[in-house]
C-alpha cells in the first residue's frame, strides 16, 4: 500500500483536507484521553459495566486511527467502511448492554438517593 498525502487523495477536496485532518486528530486525542480515564475508572471499580464502557472508548480510539489511516492512504476505503460501521454497531450494542446490565433501581438505592428530611 502506498502512503499518500491527504492533499493527493482523489475523494477528498484539497481545501477540506486540513479541516478533516484536524477533526480526526482532535477525535483521536480526545477519545484517547477518555479511554485512559476509562482505564483508570475500571482499575478502581473492577465492574463489568466499567469494562464495557472502557471497551467502547477503546473502539472509538481505533475508529479515529482507522480514519487517520484512510486519510493518509494506508487503509483502503472499503476496509475503512467495514471497520467504521462495524464498530458503530459494536459500540451501540455495548452501550445498550451496559444500560441493560445496570437494571432497575432497587428500593434501597432509591431511598439512598433521596435527600433525607429532618423533622427538627
Amino acid at each position: 500500500m502506498e502512503h499518500t498525502s491527504p492533499l493527493d487523495i482523489p475523494w477528498l477536496d484539497p481545501q477540506l483536507a486540513p479541516v478533516l485532518l484536524a477533526v480526526i486528530v482532535l477525535a483521536a486525542v480526545g477519545t484517547t484521553i477518555l479511554f485512559c480515564c476509562g482505564l483508570v475508572a475500571y482499575s478502581r471499580r473492577r465492574s463489568p459495566r466499567y469494562l464495557l464502557i472502557t471497551a467502547v472508548l477503546g473502539l472509538l480510539v481505533v475508529r479515529s486511527i482507522v480514519g487517520l489511516g484512510t486519510v493518509f492512504g494506508v487503509v483502503p476505503m472499503t476496509v475503512h467502511h467495514l471497520v467504521e460501521h462495524g464498530f458503530d454497531f459494536a459500540i451501540a450494542v455495548l452501550v445498550l448492554y451496559a444500560v441493560y446490565r445496570s437494571g432497575p433501581m432497587t428500593d434501597a438505592e432509591t431511598n439512598r438517593d433521596r435527600p433525607s428530611r429532618s423533622d427538627d
